[in-house]
């Protein structure tokens, strides 16, 4: 996997992880993009539903029955590794929302216009607020929904504010 030389996730390294196009067509739902061995699962123990699942030991990656998933987003700020999104591209018109998890400060504010990054934190354009969430359950990992261009749905994982 190319991940391993330089860090960040290519799209062949997420083949066979990502929920398919009709899927995604009908709702929100989880991306994993956790891809390390390492000994976590709180992501597993979030979803209410049972959509994510480790098979074998607590080692192996996550896994998502994308058809039990329904977006809820739980998981999110669960994940200590930074590495889960959801995905809403079942709208009309051109845009989709992508929720992700975000620990800096200012938090932005409902319909700030800031800068969409992708996997290696290069700018692929514009993306809107449209929701922060901050809960206490949430151990200080606020979720941030955007909406981007649809095209870019799989592609932002991140973003600066303007400024």
């Amino acid at each position: 996997m190319s991940y391993r030389n330089d860090g960040v996730l290519s799209e062949s390294d997420l083949a066979g992880r990502l929920p398919s196009e009709e899927r995604m067509r009908r709702g929100p739902v989880v991306i994993m993009e956790c891809v390390e061995r390492i000994p976590c699962n709180p992501c597993v123990t979030a979803c209410p539903r049972g959509a994510i699942t480790i098979e074998g030991d607590i080692n192996d990656t996550p896994s998502v029955d994308f058809e039990e998933c329904n977006g809820c987003g739980l998981c999110i700020a669960a994940c200590p590794g930074l590495a889960v999104f959801v995905v809403d591209a079942s709208g009309e018109g051109d845009t989709a929302t992508v929720k992700l998890p975000y620990e800096y400060t200012p938090l932005p504010v409902v319909g700030d216009q800031v800068k969409a990054l992708d996997r290696a934190g290069r700018e692929v354009g514009p993306a809107r607020v449209k929701r922060v969430v901050n809960t206490r359950a949430m151990d200080r990992t606020p979720v941030v929904e955007l909406e981007v261009p649809r095209n870019q749905a799989l592609k932002v994982r991140h973003f600066i504010q303007r400024s």
